[in-house]
């Protein structure tokens, strides 16, 4: 997997401390985008899911996977979201795409039963609002995935 970085202990993505894992390659190119030096897929380091799961139980925080975009990887990523799960943390994903987008395409949906939260949807600049929580832009969803996949229905997190 190509990592730009890991962040140990972070409390801006996601509830409580985390580690986030920022995954390089995204094209979506956001205008504002607040990480753009993770656009490049050849951007930061491979690493195996053995170091990378050695950082998280060593921090022993949960885990968010940001970039660039994650869903690029969703394939090189699923073993590393089981093991993870199997640690019994919890997973929150950040991603350009839209939940209707990602449940269309076999190759994302398929990390969706390992993620407690996606915050999906591109930022929109126009939309930037510095008072949201744990998002960028007010078009963007907090979506409590298995909620979600249970109904049908886009189920928004319910964080408080």
């Amino acid at each position: 997997m190509r990592v730009v970085d890991i962040v140990d202990g972070t409390s801006v993505d996601g509830p409580g401390l985390r580690t986030t894992i920022y995954f390089a390659g995204c094209n979506h190119h956001c205008p504002g985008c607040h990480n753009p030096h993770t656009w490049n897929f050849d951007a930061g380091i491979e690493m195996s899911r053995q170091e990378i799961i050695d950082r998280i139980v060593e921090n022993d925080f949960d885990v968010t996977f940001s970039g660039g975009d994650p869903m690029y990887q969703s394939s090189d990523i699923l073993p590393l979201a089981r093991q993870i799960k199997s640690l019994g943390k919890t997973i929150w994903c950040y991603t350009g795409f839209l939940f209707e987008e990602i449940l269309s395409s076999p190759e994302m949906s398929s990390l969706l039963p390992y993620i407690d939260v996606v915050v999906d949807g591109q930022f929109i600049e126009s939309l930037k609002d510095t008072d949201l929580i744990f998002r960028g832009s007010s078009n963007q969803r907090i979506i409590d995935v298995g909620a979600t996949l249970a109904s049908g229905n886009i189920v928004i997190a319910n964080l408080f």
